[in-house]
């Protein structure tokens, strides 16, 4: 009798282990899950954020992360998901007409600092097939996607034509270490760029459209996306991000920013960039790295398409 309640006893007591150990797994994979859904939704971005200023509210955008120097003081609030007011996206299945494509804009309404220069026209020009970034490093060129993404590309062409983008910098380098990620973000008309400028990735166009083209391009290295906040969707403007990391591609389990393009001339201009390290912007907006800028300065000095 004595040998069969040792014997059960050791049998209970090699059960609790085992149950300890399967408890002890789940527990840590929840945790990963968790992590991994945190990661996601925090690295990308042009977001709204609240900043108080001089006793008034101004509502900011915020977007991808940095490392070495800089941070804008302000609280992040909720950007509206897609809204039932908000336009759907075209139709561009294989039954769909191209020449009845049409885009809609709409204003900007959180606040965040604007260099407005019009809305793009409703129609847009589906031969477009390159976008052209001359910096002070030399020219980045881009083949569009554009039957995937033209209301994307036509407000880019608008912007291009309208100078928009003509001496502003690049506002923020991500890094796997920094932020987990690896892009190059740009396209903040008021952005500084000098890891101090509290307001840096929080410029916009002055209007909104809807995403286009999500889950139909990898985000690995050199895939070209809109910036957007991580808990926002059709909230784009003129804010765009290059990936120069296969590291970014963790963001295909959840694609949420419009990829648009990809590199085909000039990812050794970025990998130049990105070898010179960030400065760590201490009054970023999200914590996140939103507007940590490159060391090496990156000057837009004009955007083609064509």
């Amino acid at each position: 009798m004595q040998t069969v309640i040792l014997e059960d006893i050791a049998v209970s007591g090699e059960d609790r282990q085992s149950q300890l150990a399967r408890e002890h797994k789940e527990r840590q994979a929840r945790r990963a899950e968790q992590a991994g859904k945190a990661k996601r939704n925090t690295f990308i971005g042009a977001g709204a954020a609240v900043v108080v200023v001089a006793g008034g509210v101004i509502a900011a955008s915020v977007l991808m992360g940095g490392g070495d120097g800089e941070k804008p003081v302000a609280a992040q609030t909720p950007v509206p998901s897609a809204s039932a007011s908000a336009p759907a996206a075209p139709d561009l299945t294989a039954s769909a007409k191209p020449s009845a494509t049409t885009c809609e804009y709409r204003k900007d309404t959180t606040g965040s600092p604007t260099k407005f220069v019009g809305y793009p026209p409703k129609k847009p020009n589906l031969k477009l097939k390159t976008m052209t970034i001359t910096t002070n490093h030399g020219d980045i060129v881009i083949d569009l996607k554009t039957a995937a993404t033209p209301c994307t590309v036509n407000s880019l062409a608008f912007l291009a034509k309208k100078n928009f983008y003509d001496g502003t910098k690049c506002h923020r380098l991500a890094t796997p270490e920094n932020s987990g990620l690896g892009l190059l973000q740009c396209g903040d008309p008021q952005a500084k760029a000098d890891g101090k400028n509290s307001t840096d990735g929080q410029g916009s166009s002055g209007y909104v459209f809807n995403d286009e083209n999500l889950g139909g391009l990898s985000y690995g290295r050199g895939t070209v996306a809109l910036a957007q906040a991580s808990d926002a969707s059709n909230q784009n403007g003129s804010q765009f991000w290059i990936s120069y990391s296969d590291e970014t591609a963790q963001l295909d389990s959840g694609p949420a920013y419009t990829p648009f393009g990809t590199v085909s001339k000039g990812m050794e201009i970025i990998d130049k960039i990105v070898a010179g390290g960030w400065i760590t912007n201490e009054a970023d907006v999200t914590g996140d790295g939103g507007s940590h800028a490159p060391k090496i300065p990156v000057l837009v000095k004009d955007v083609t398409l064509s």
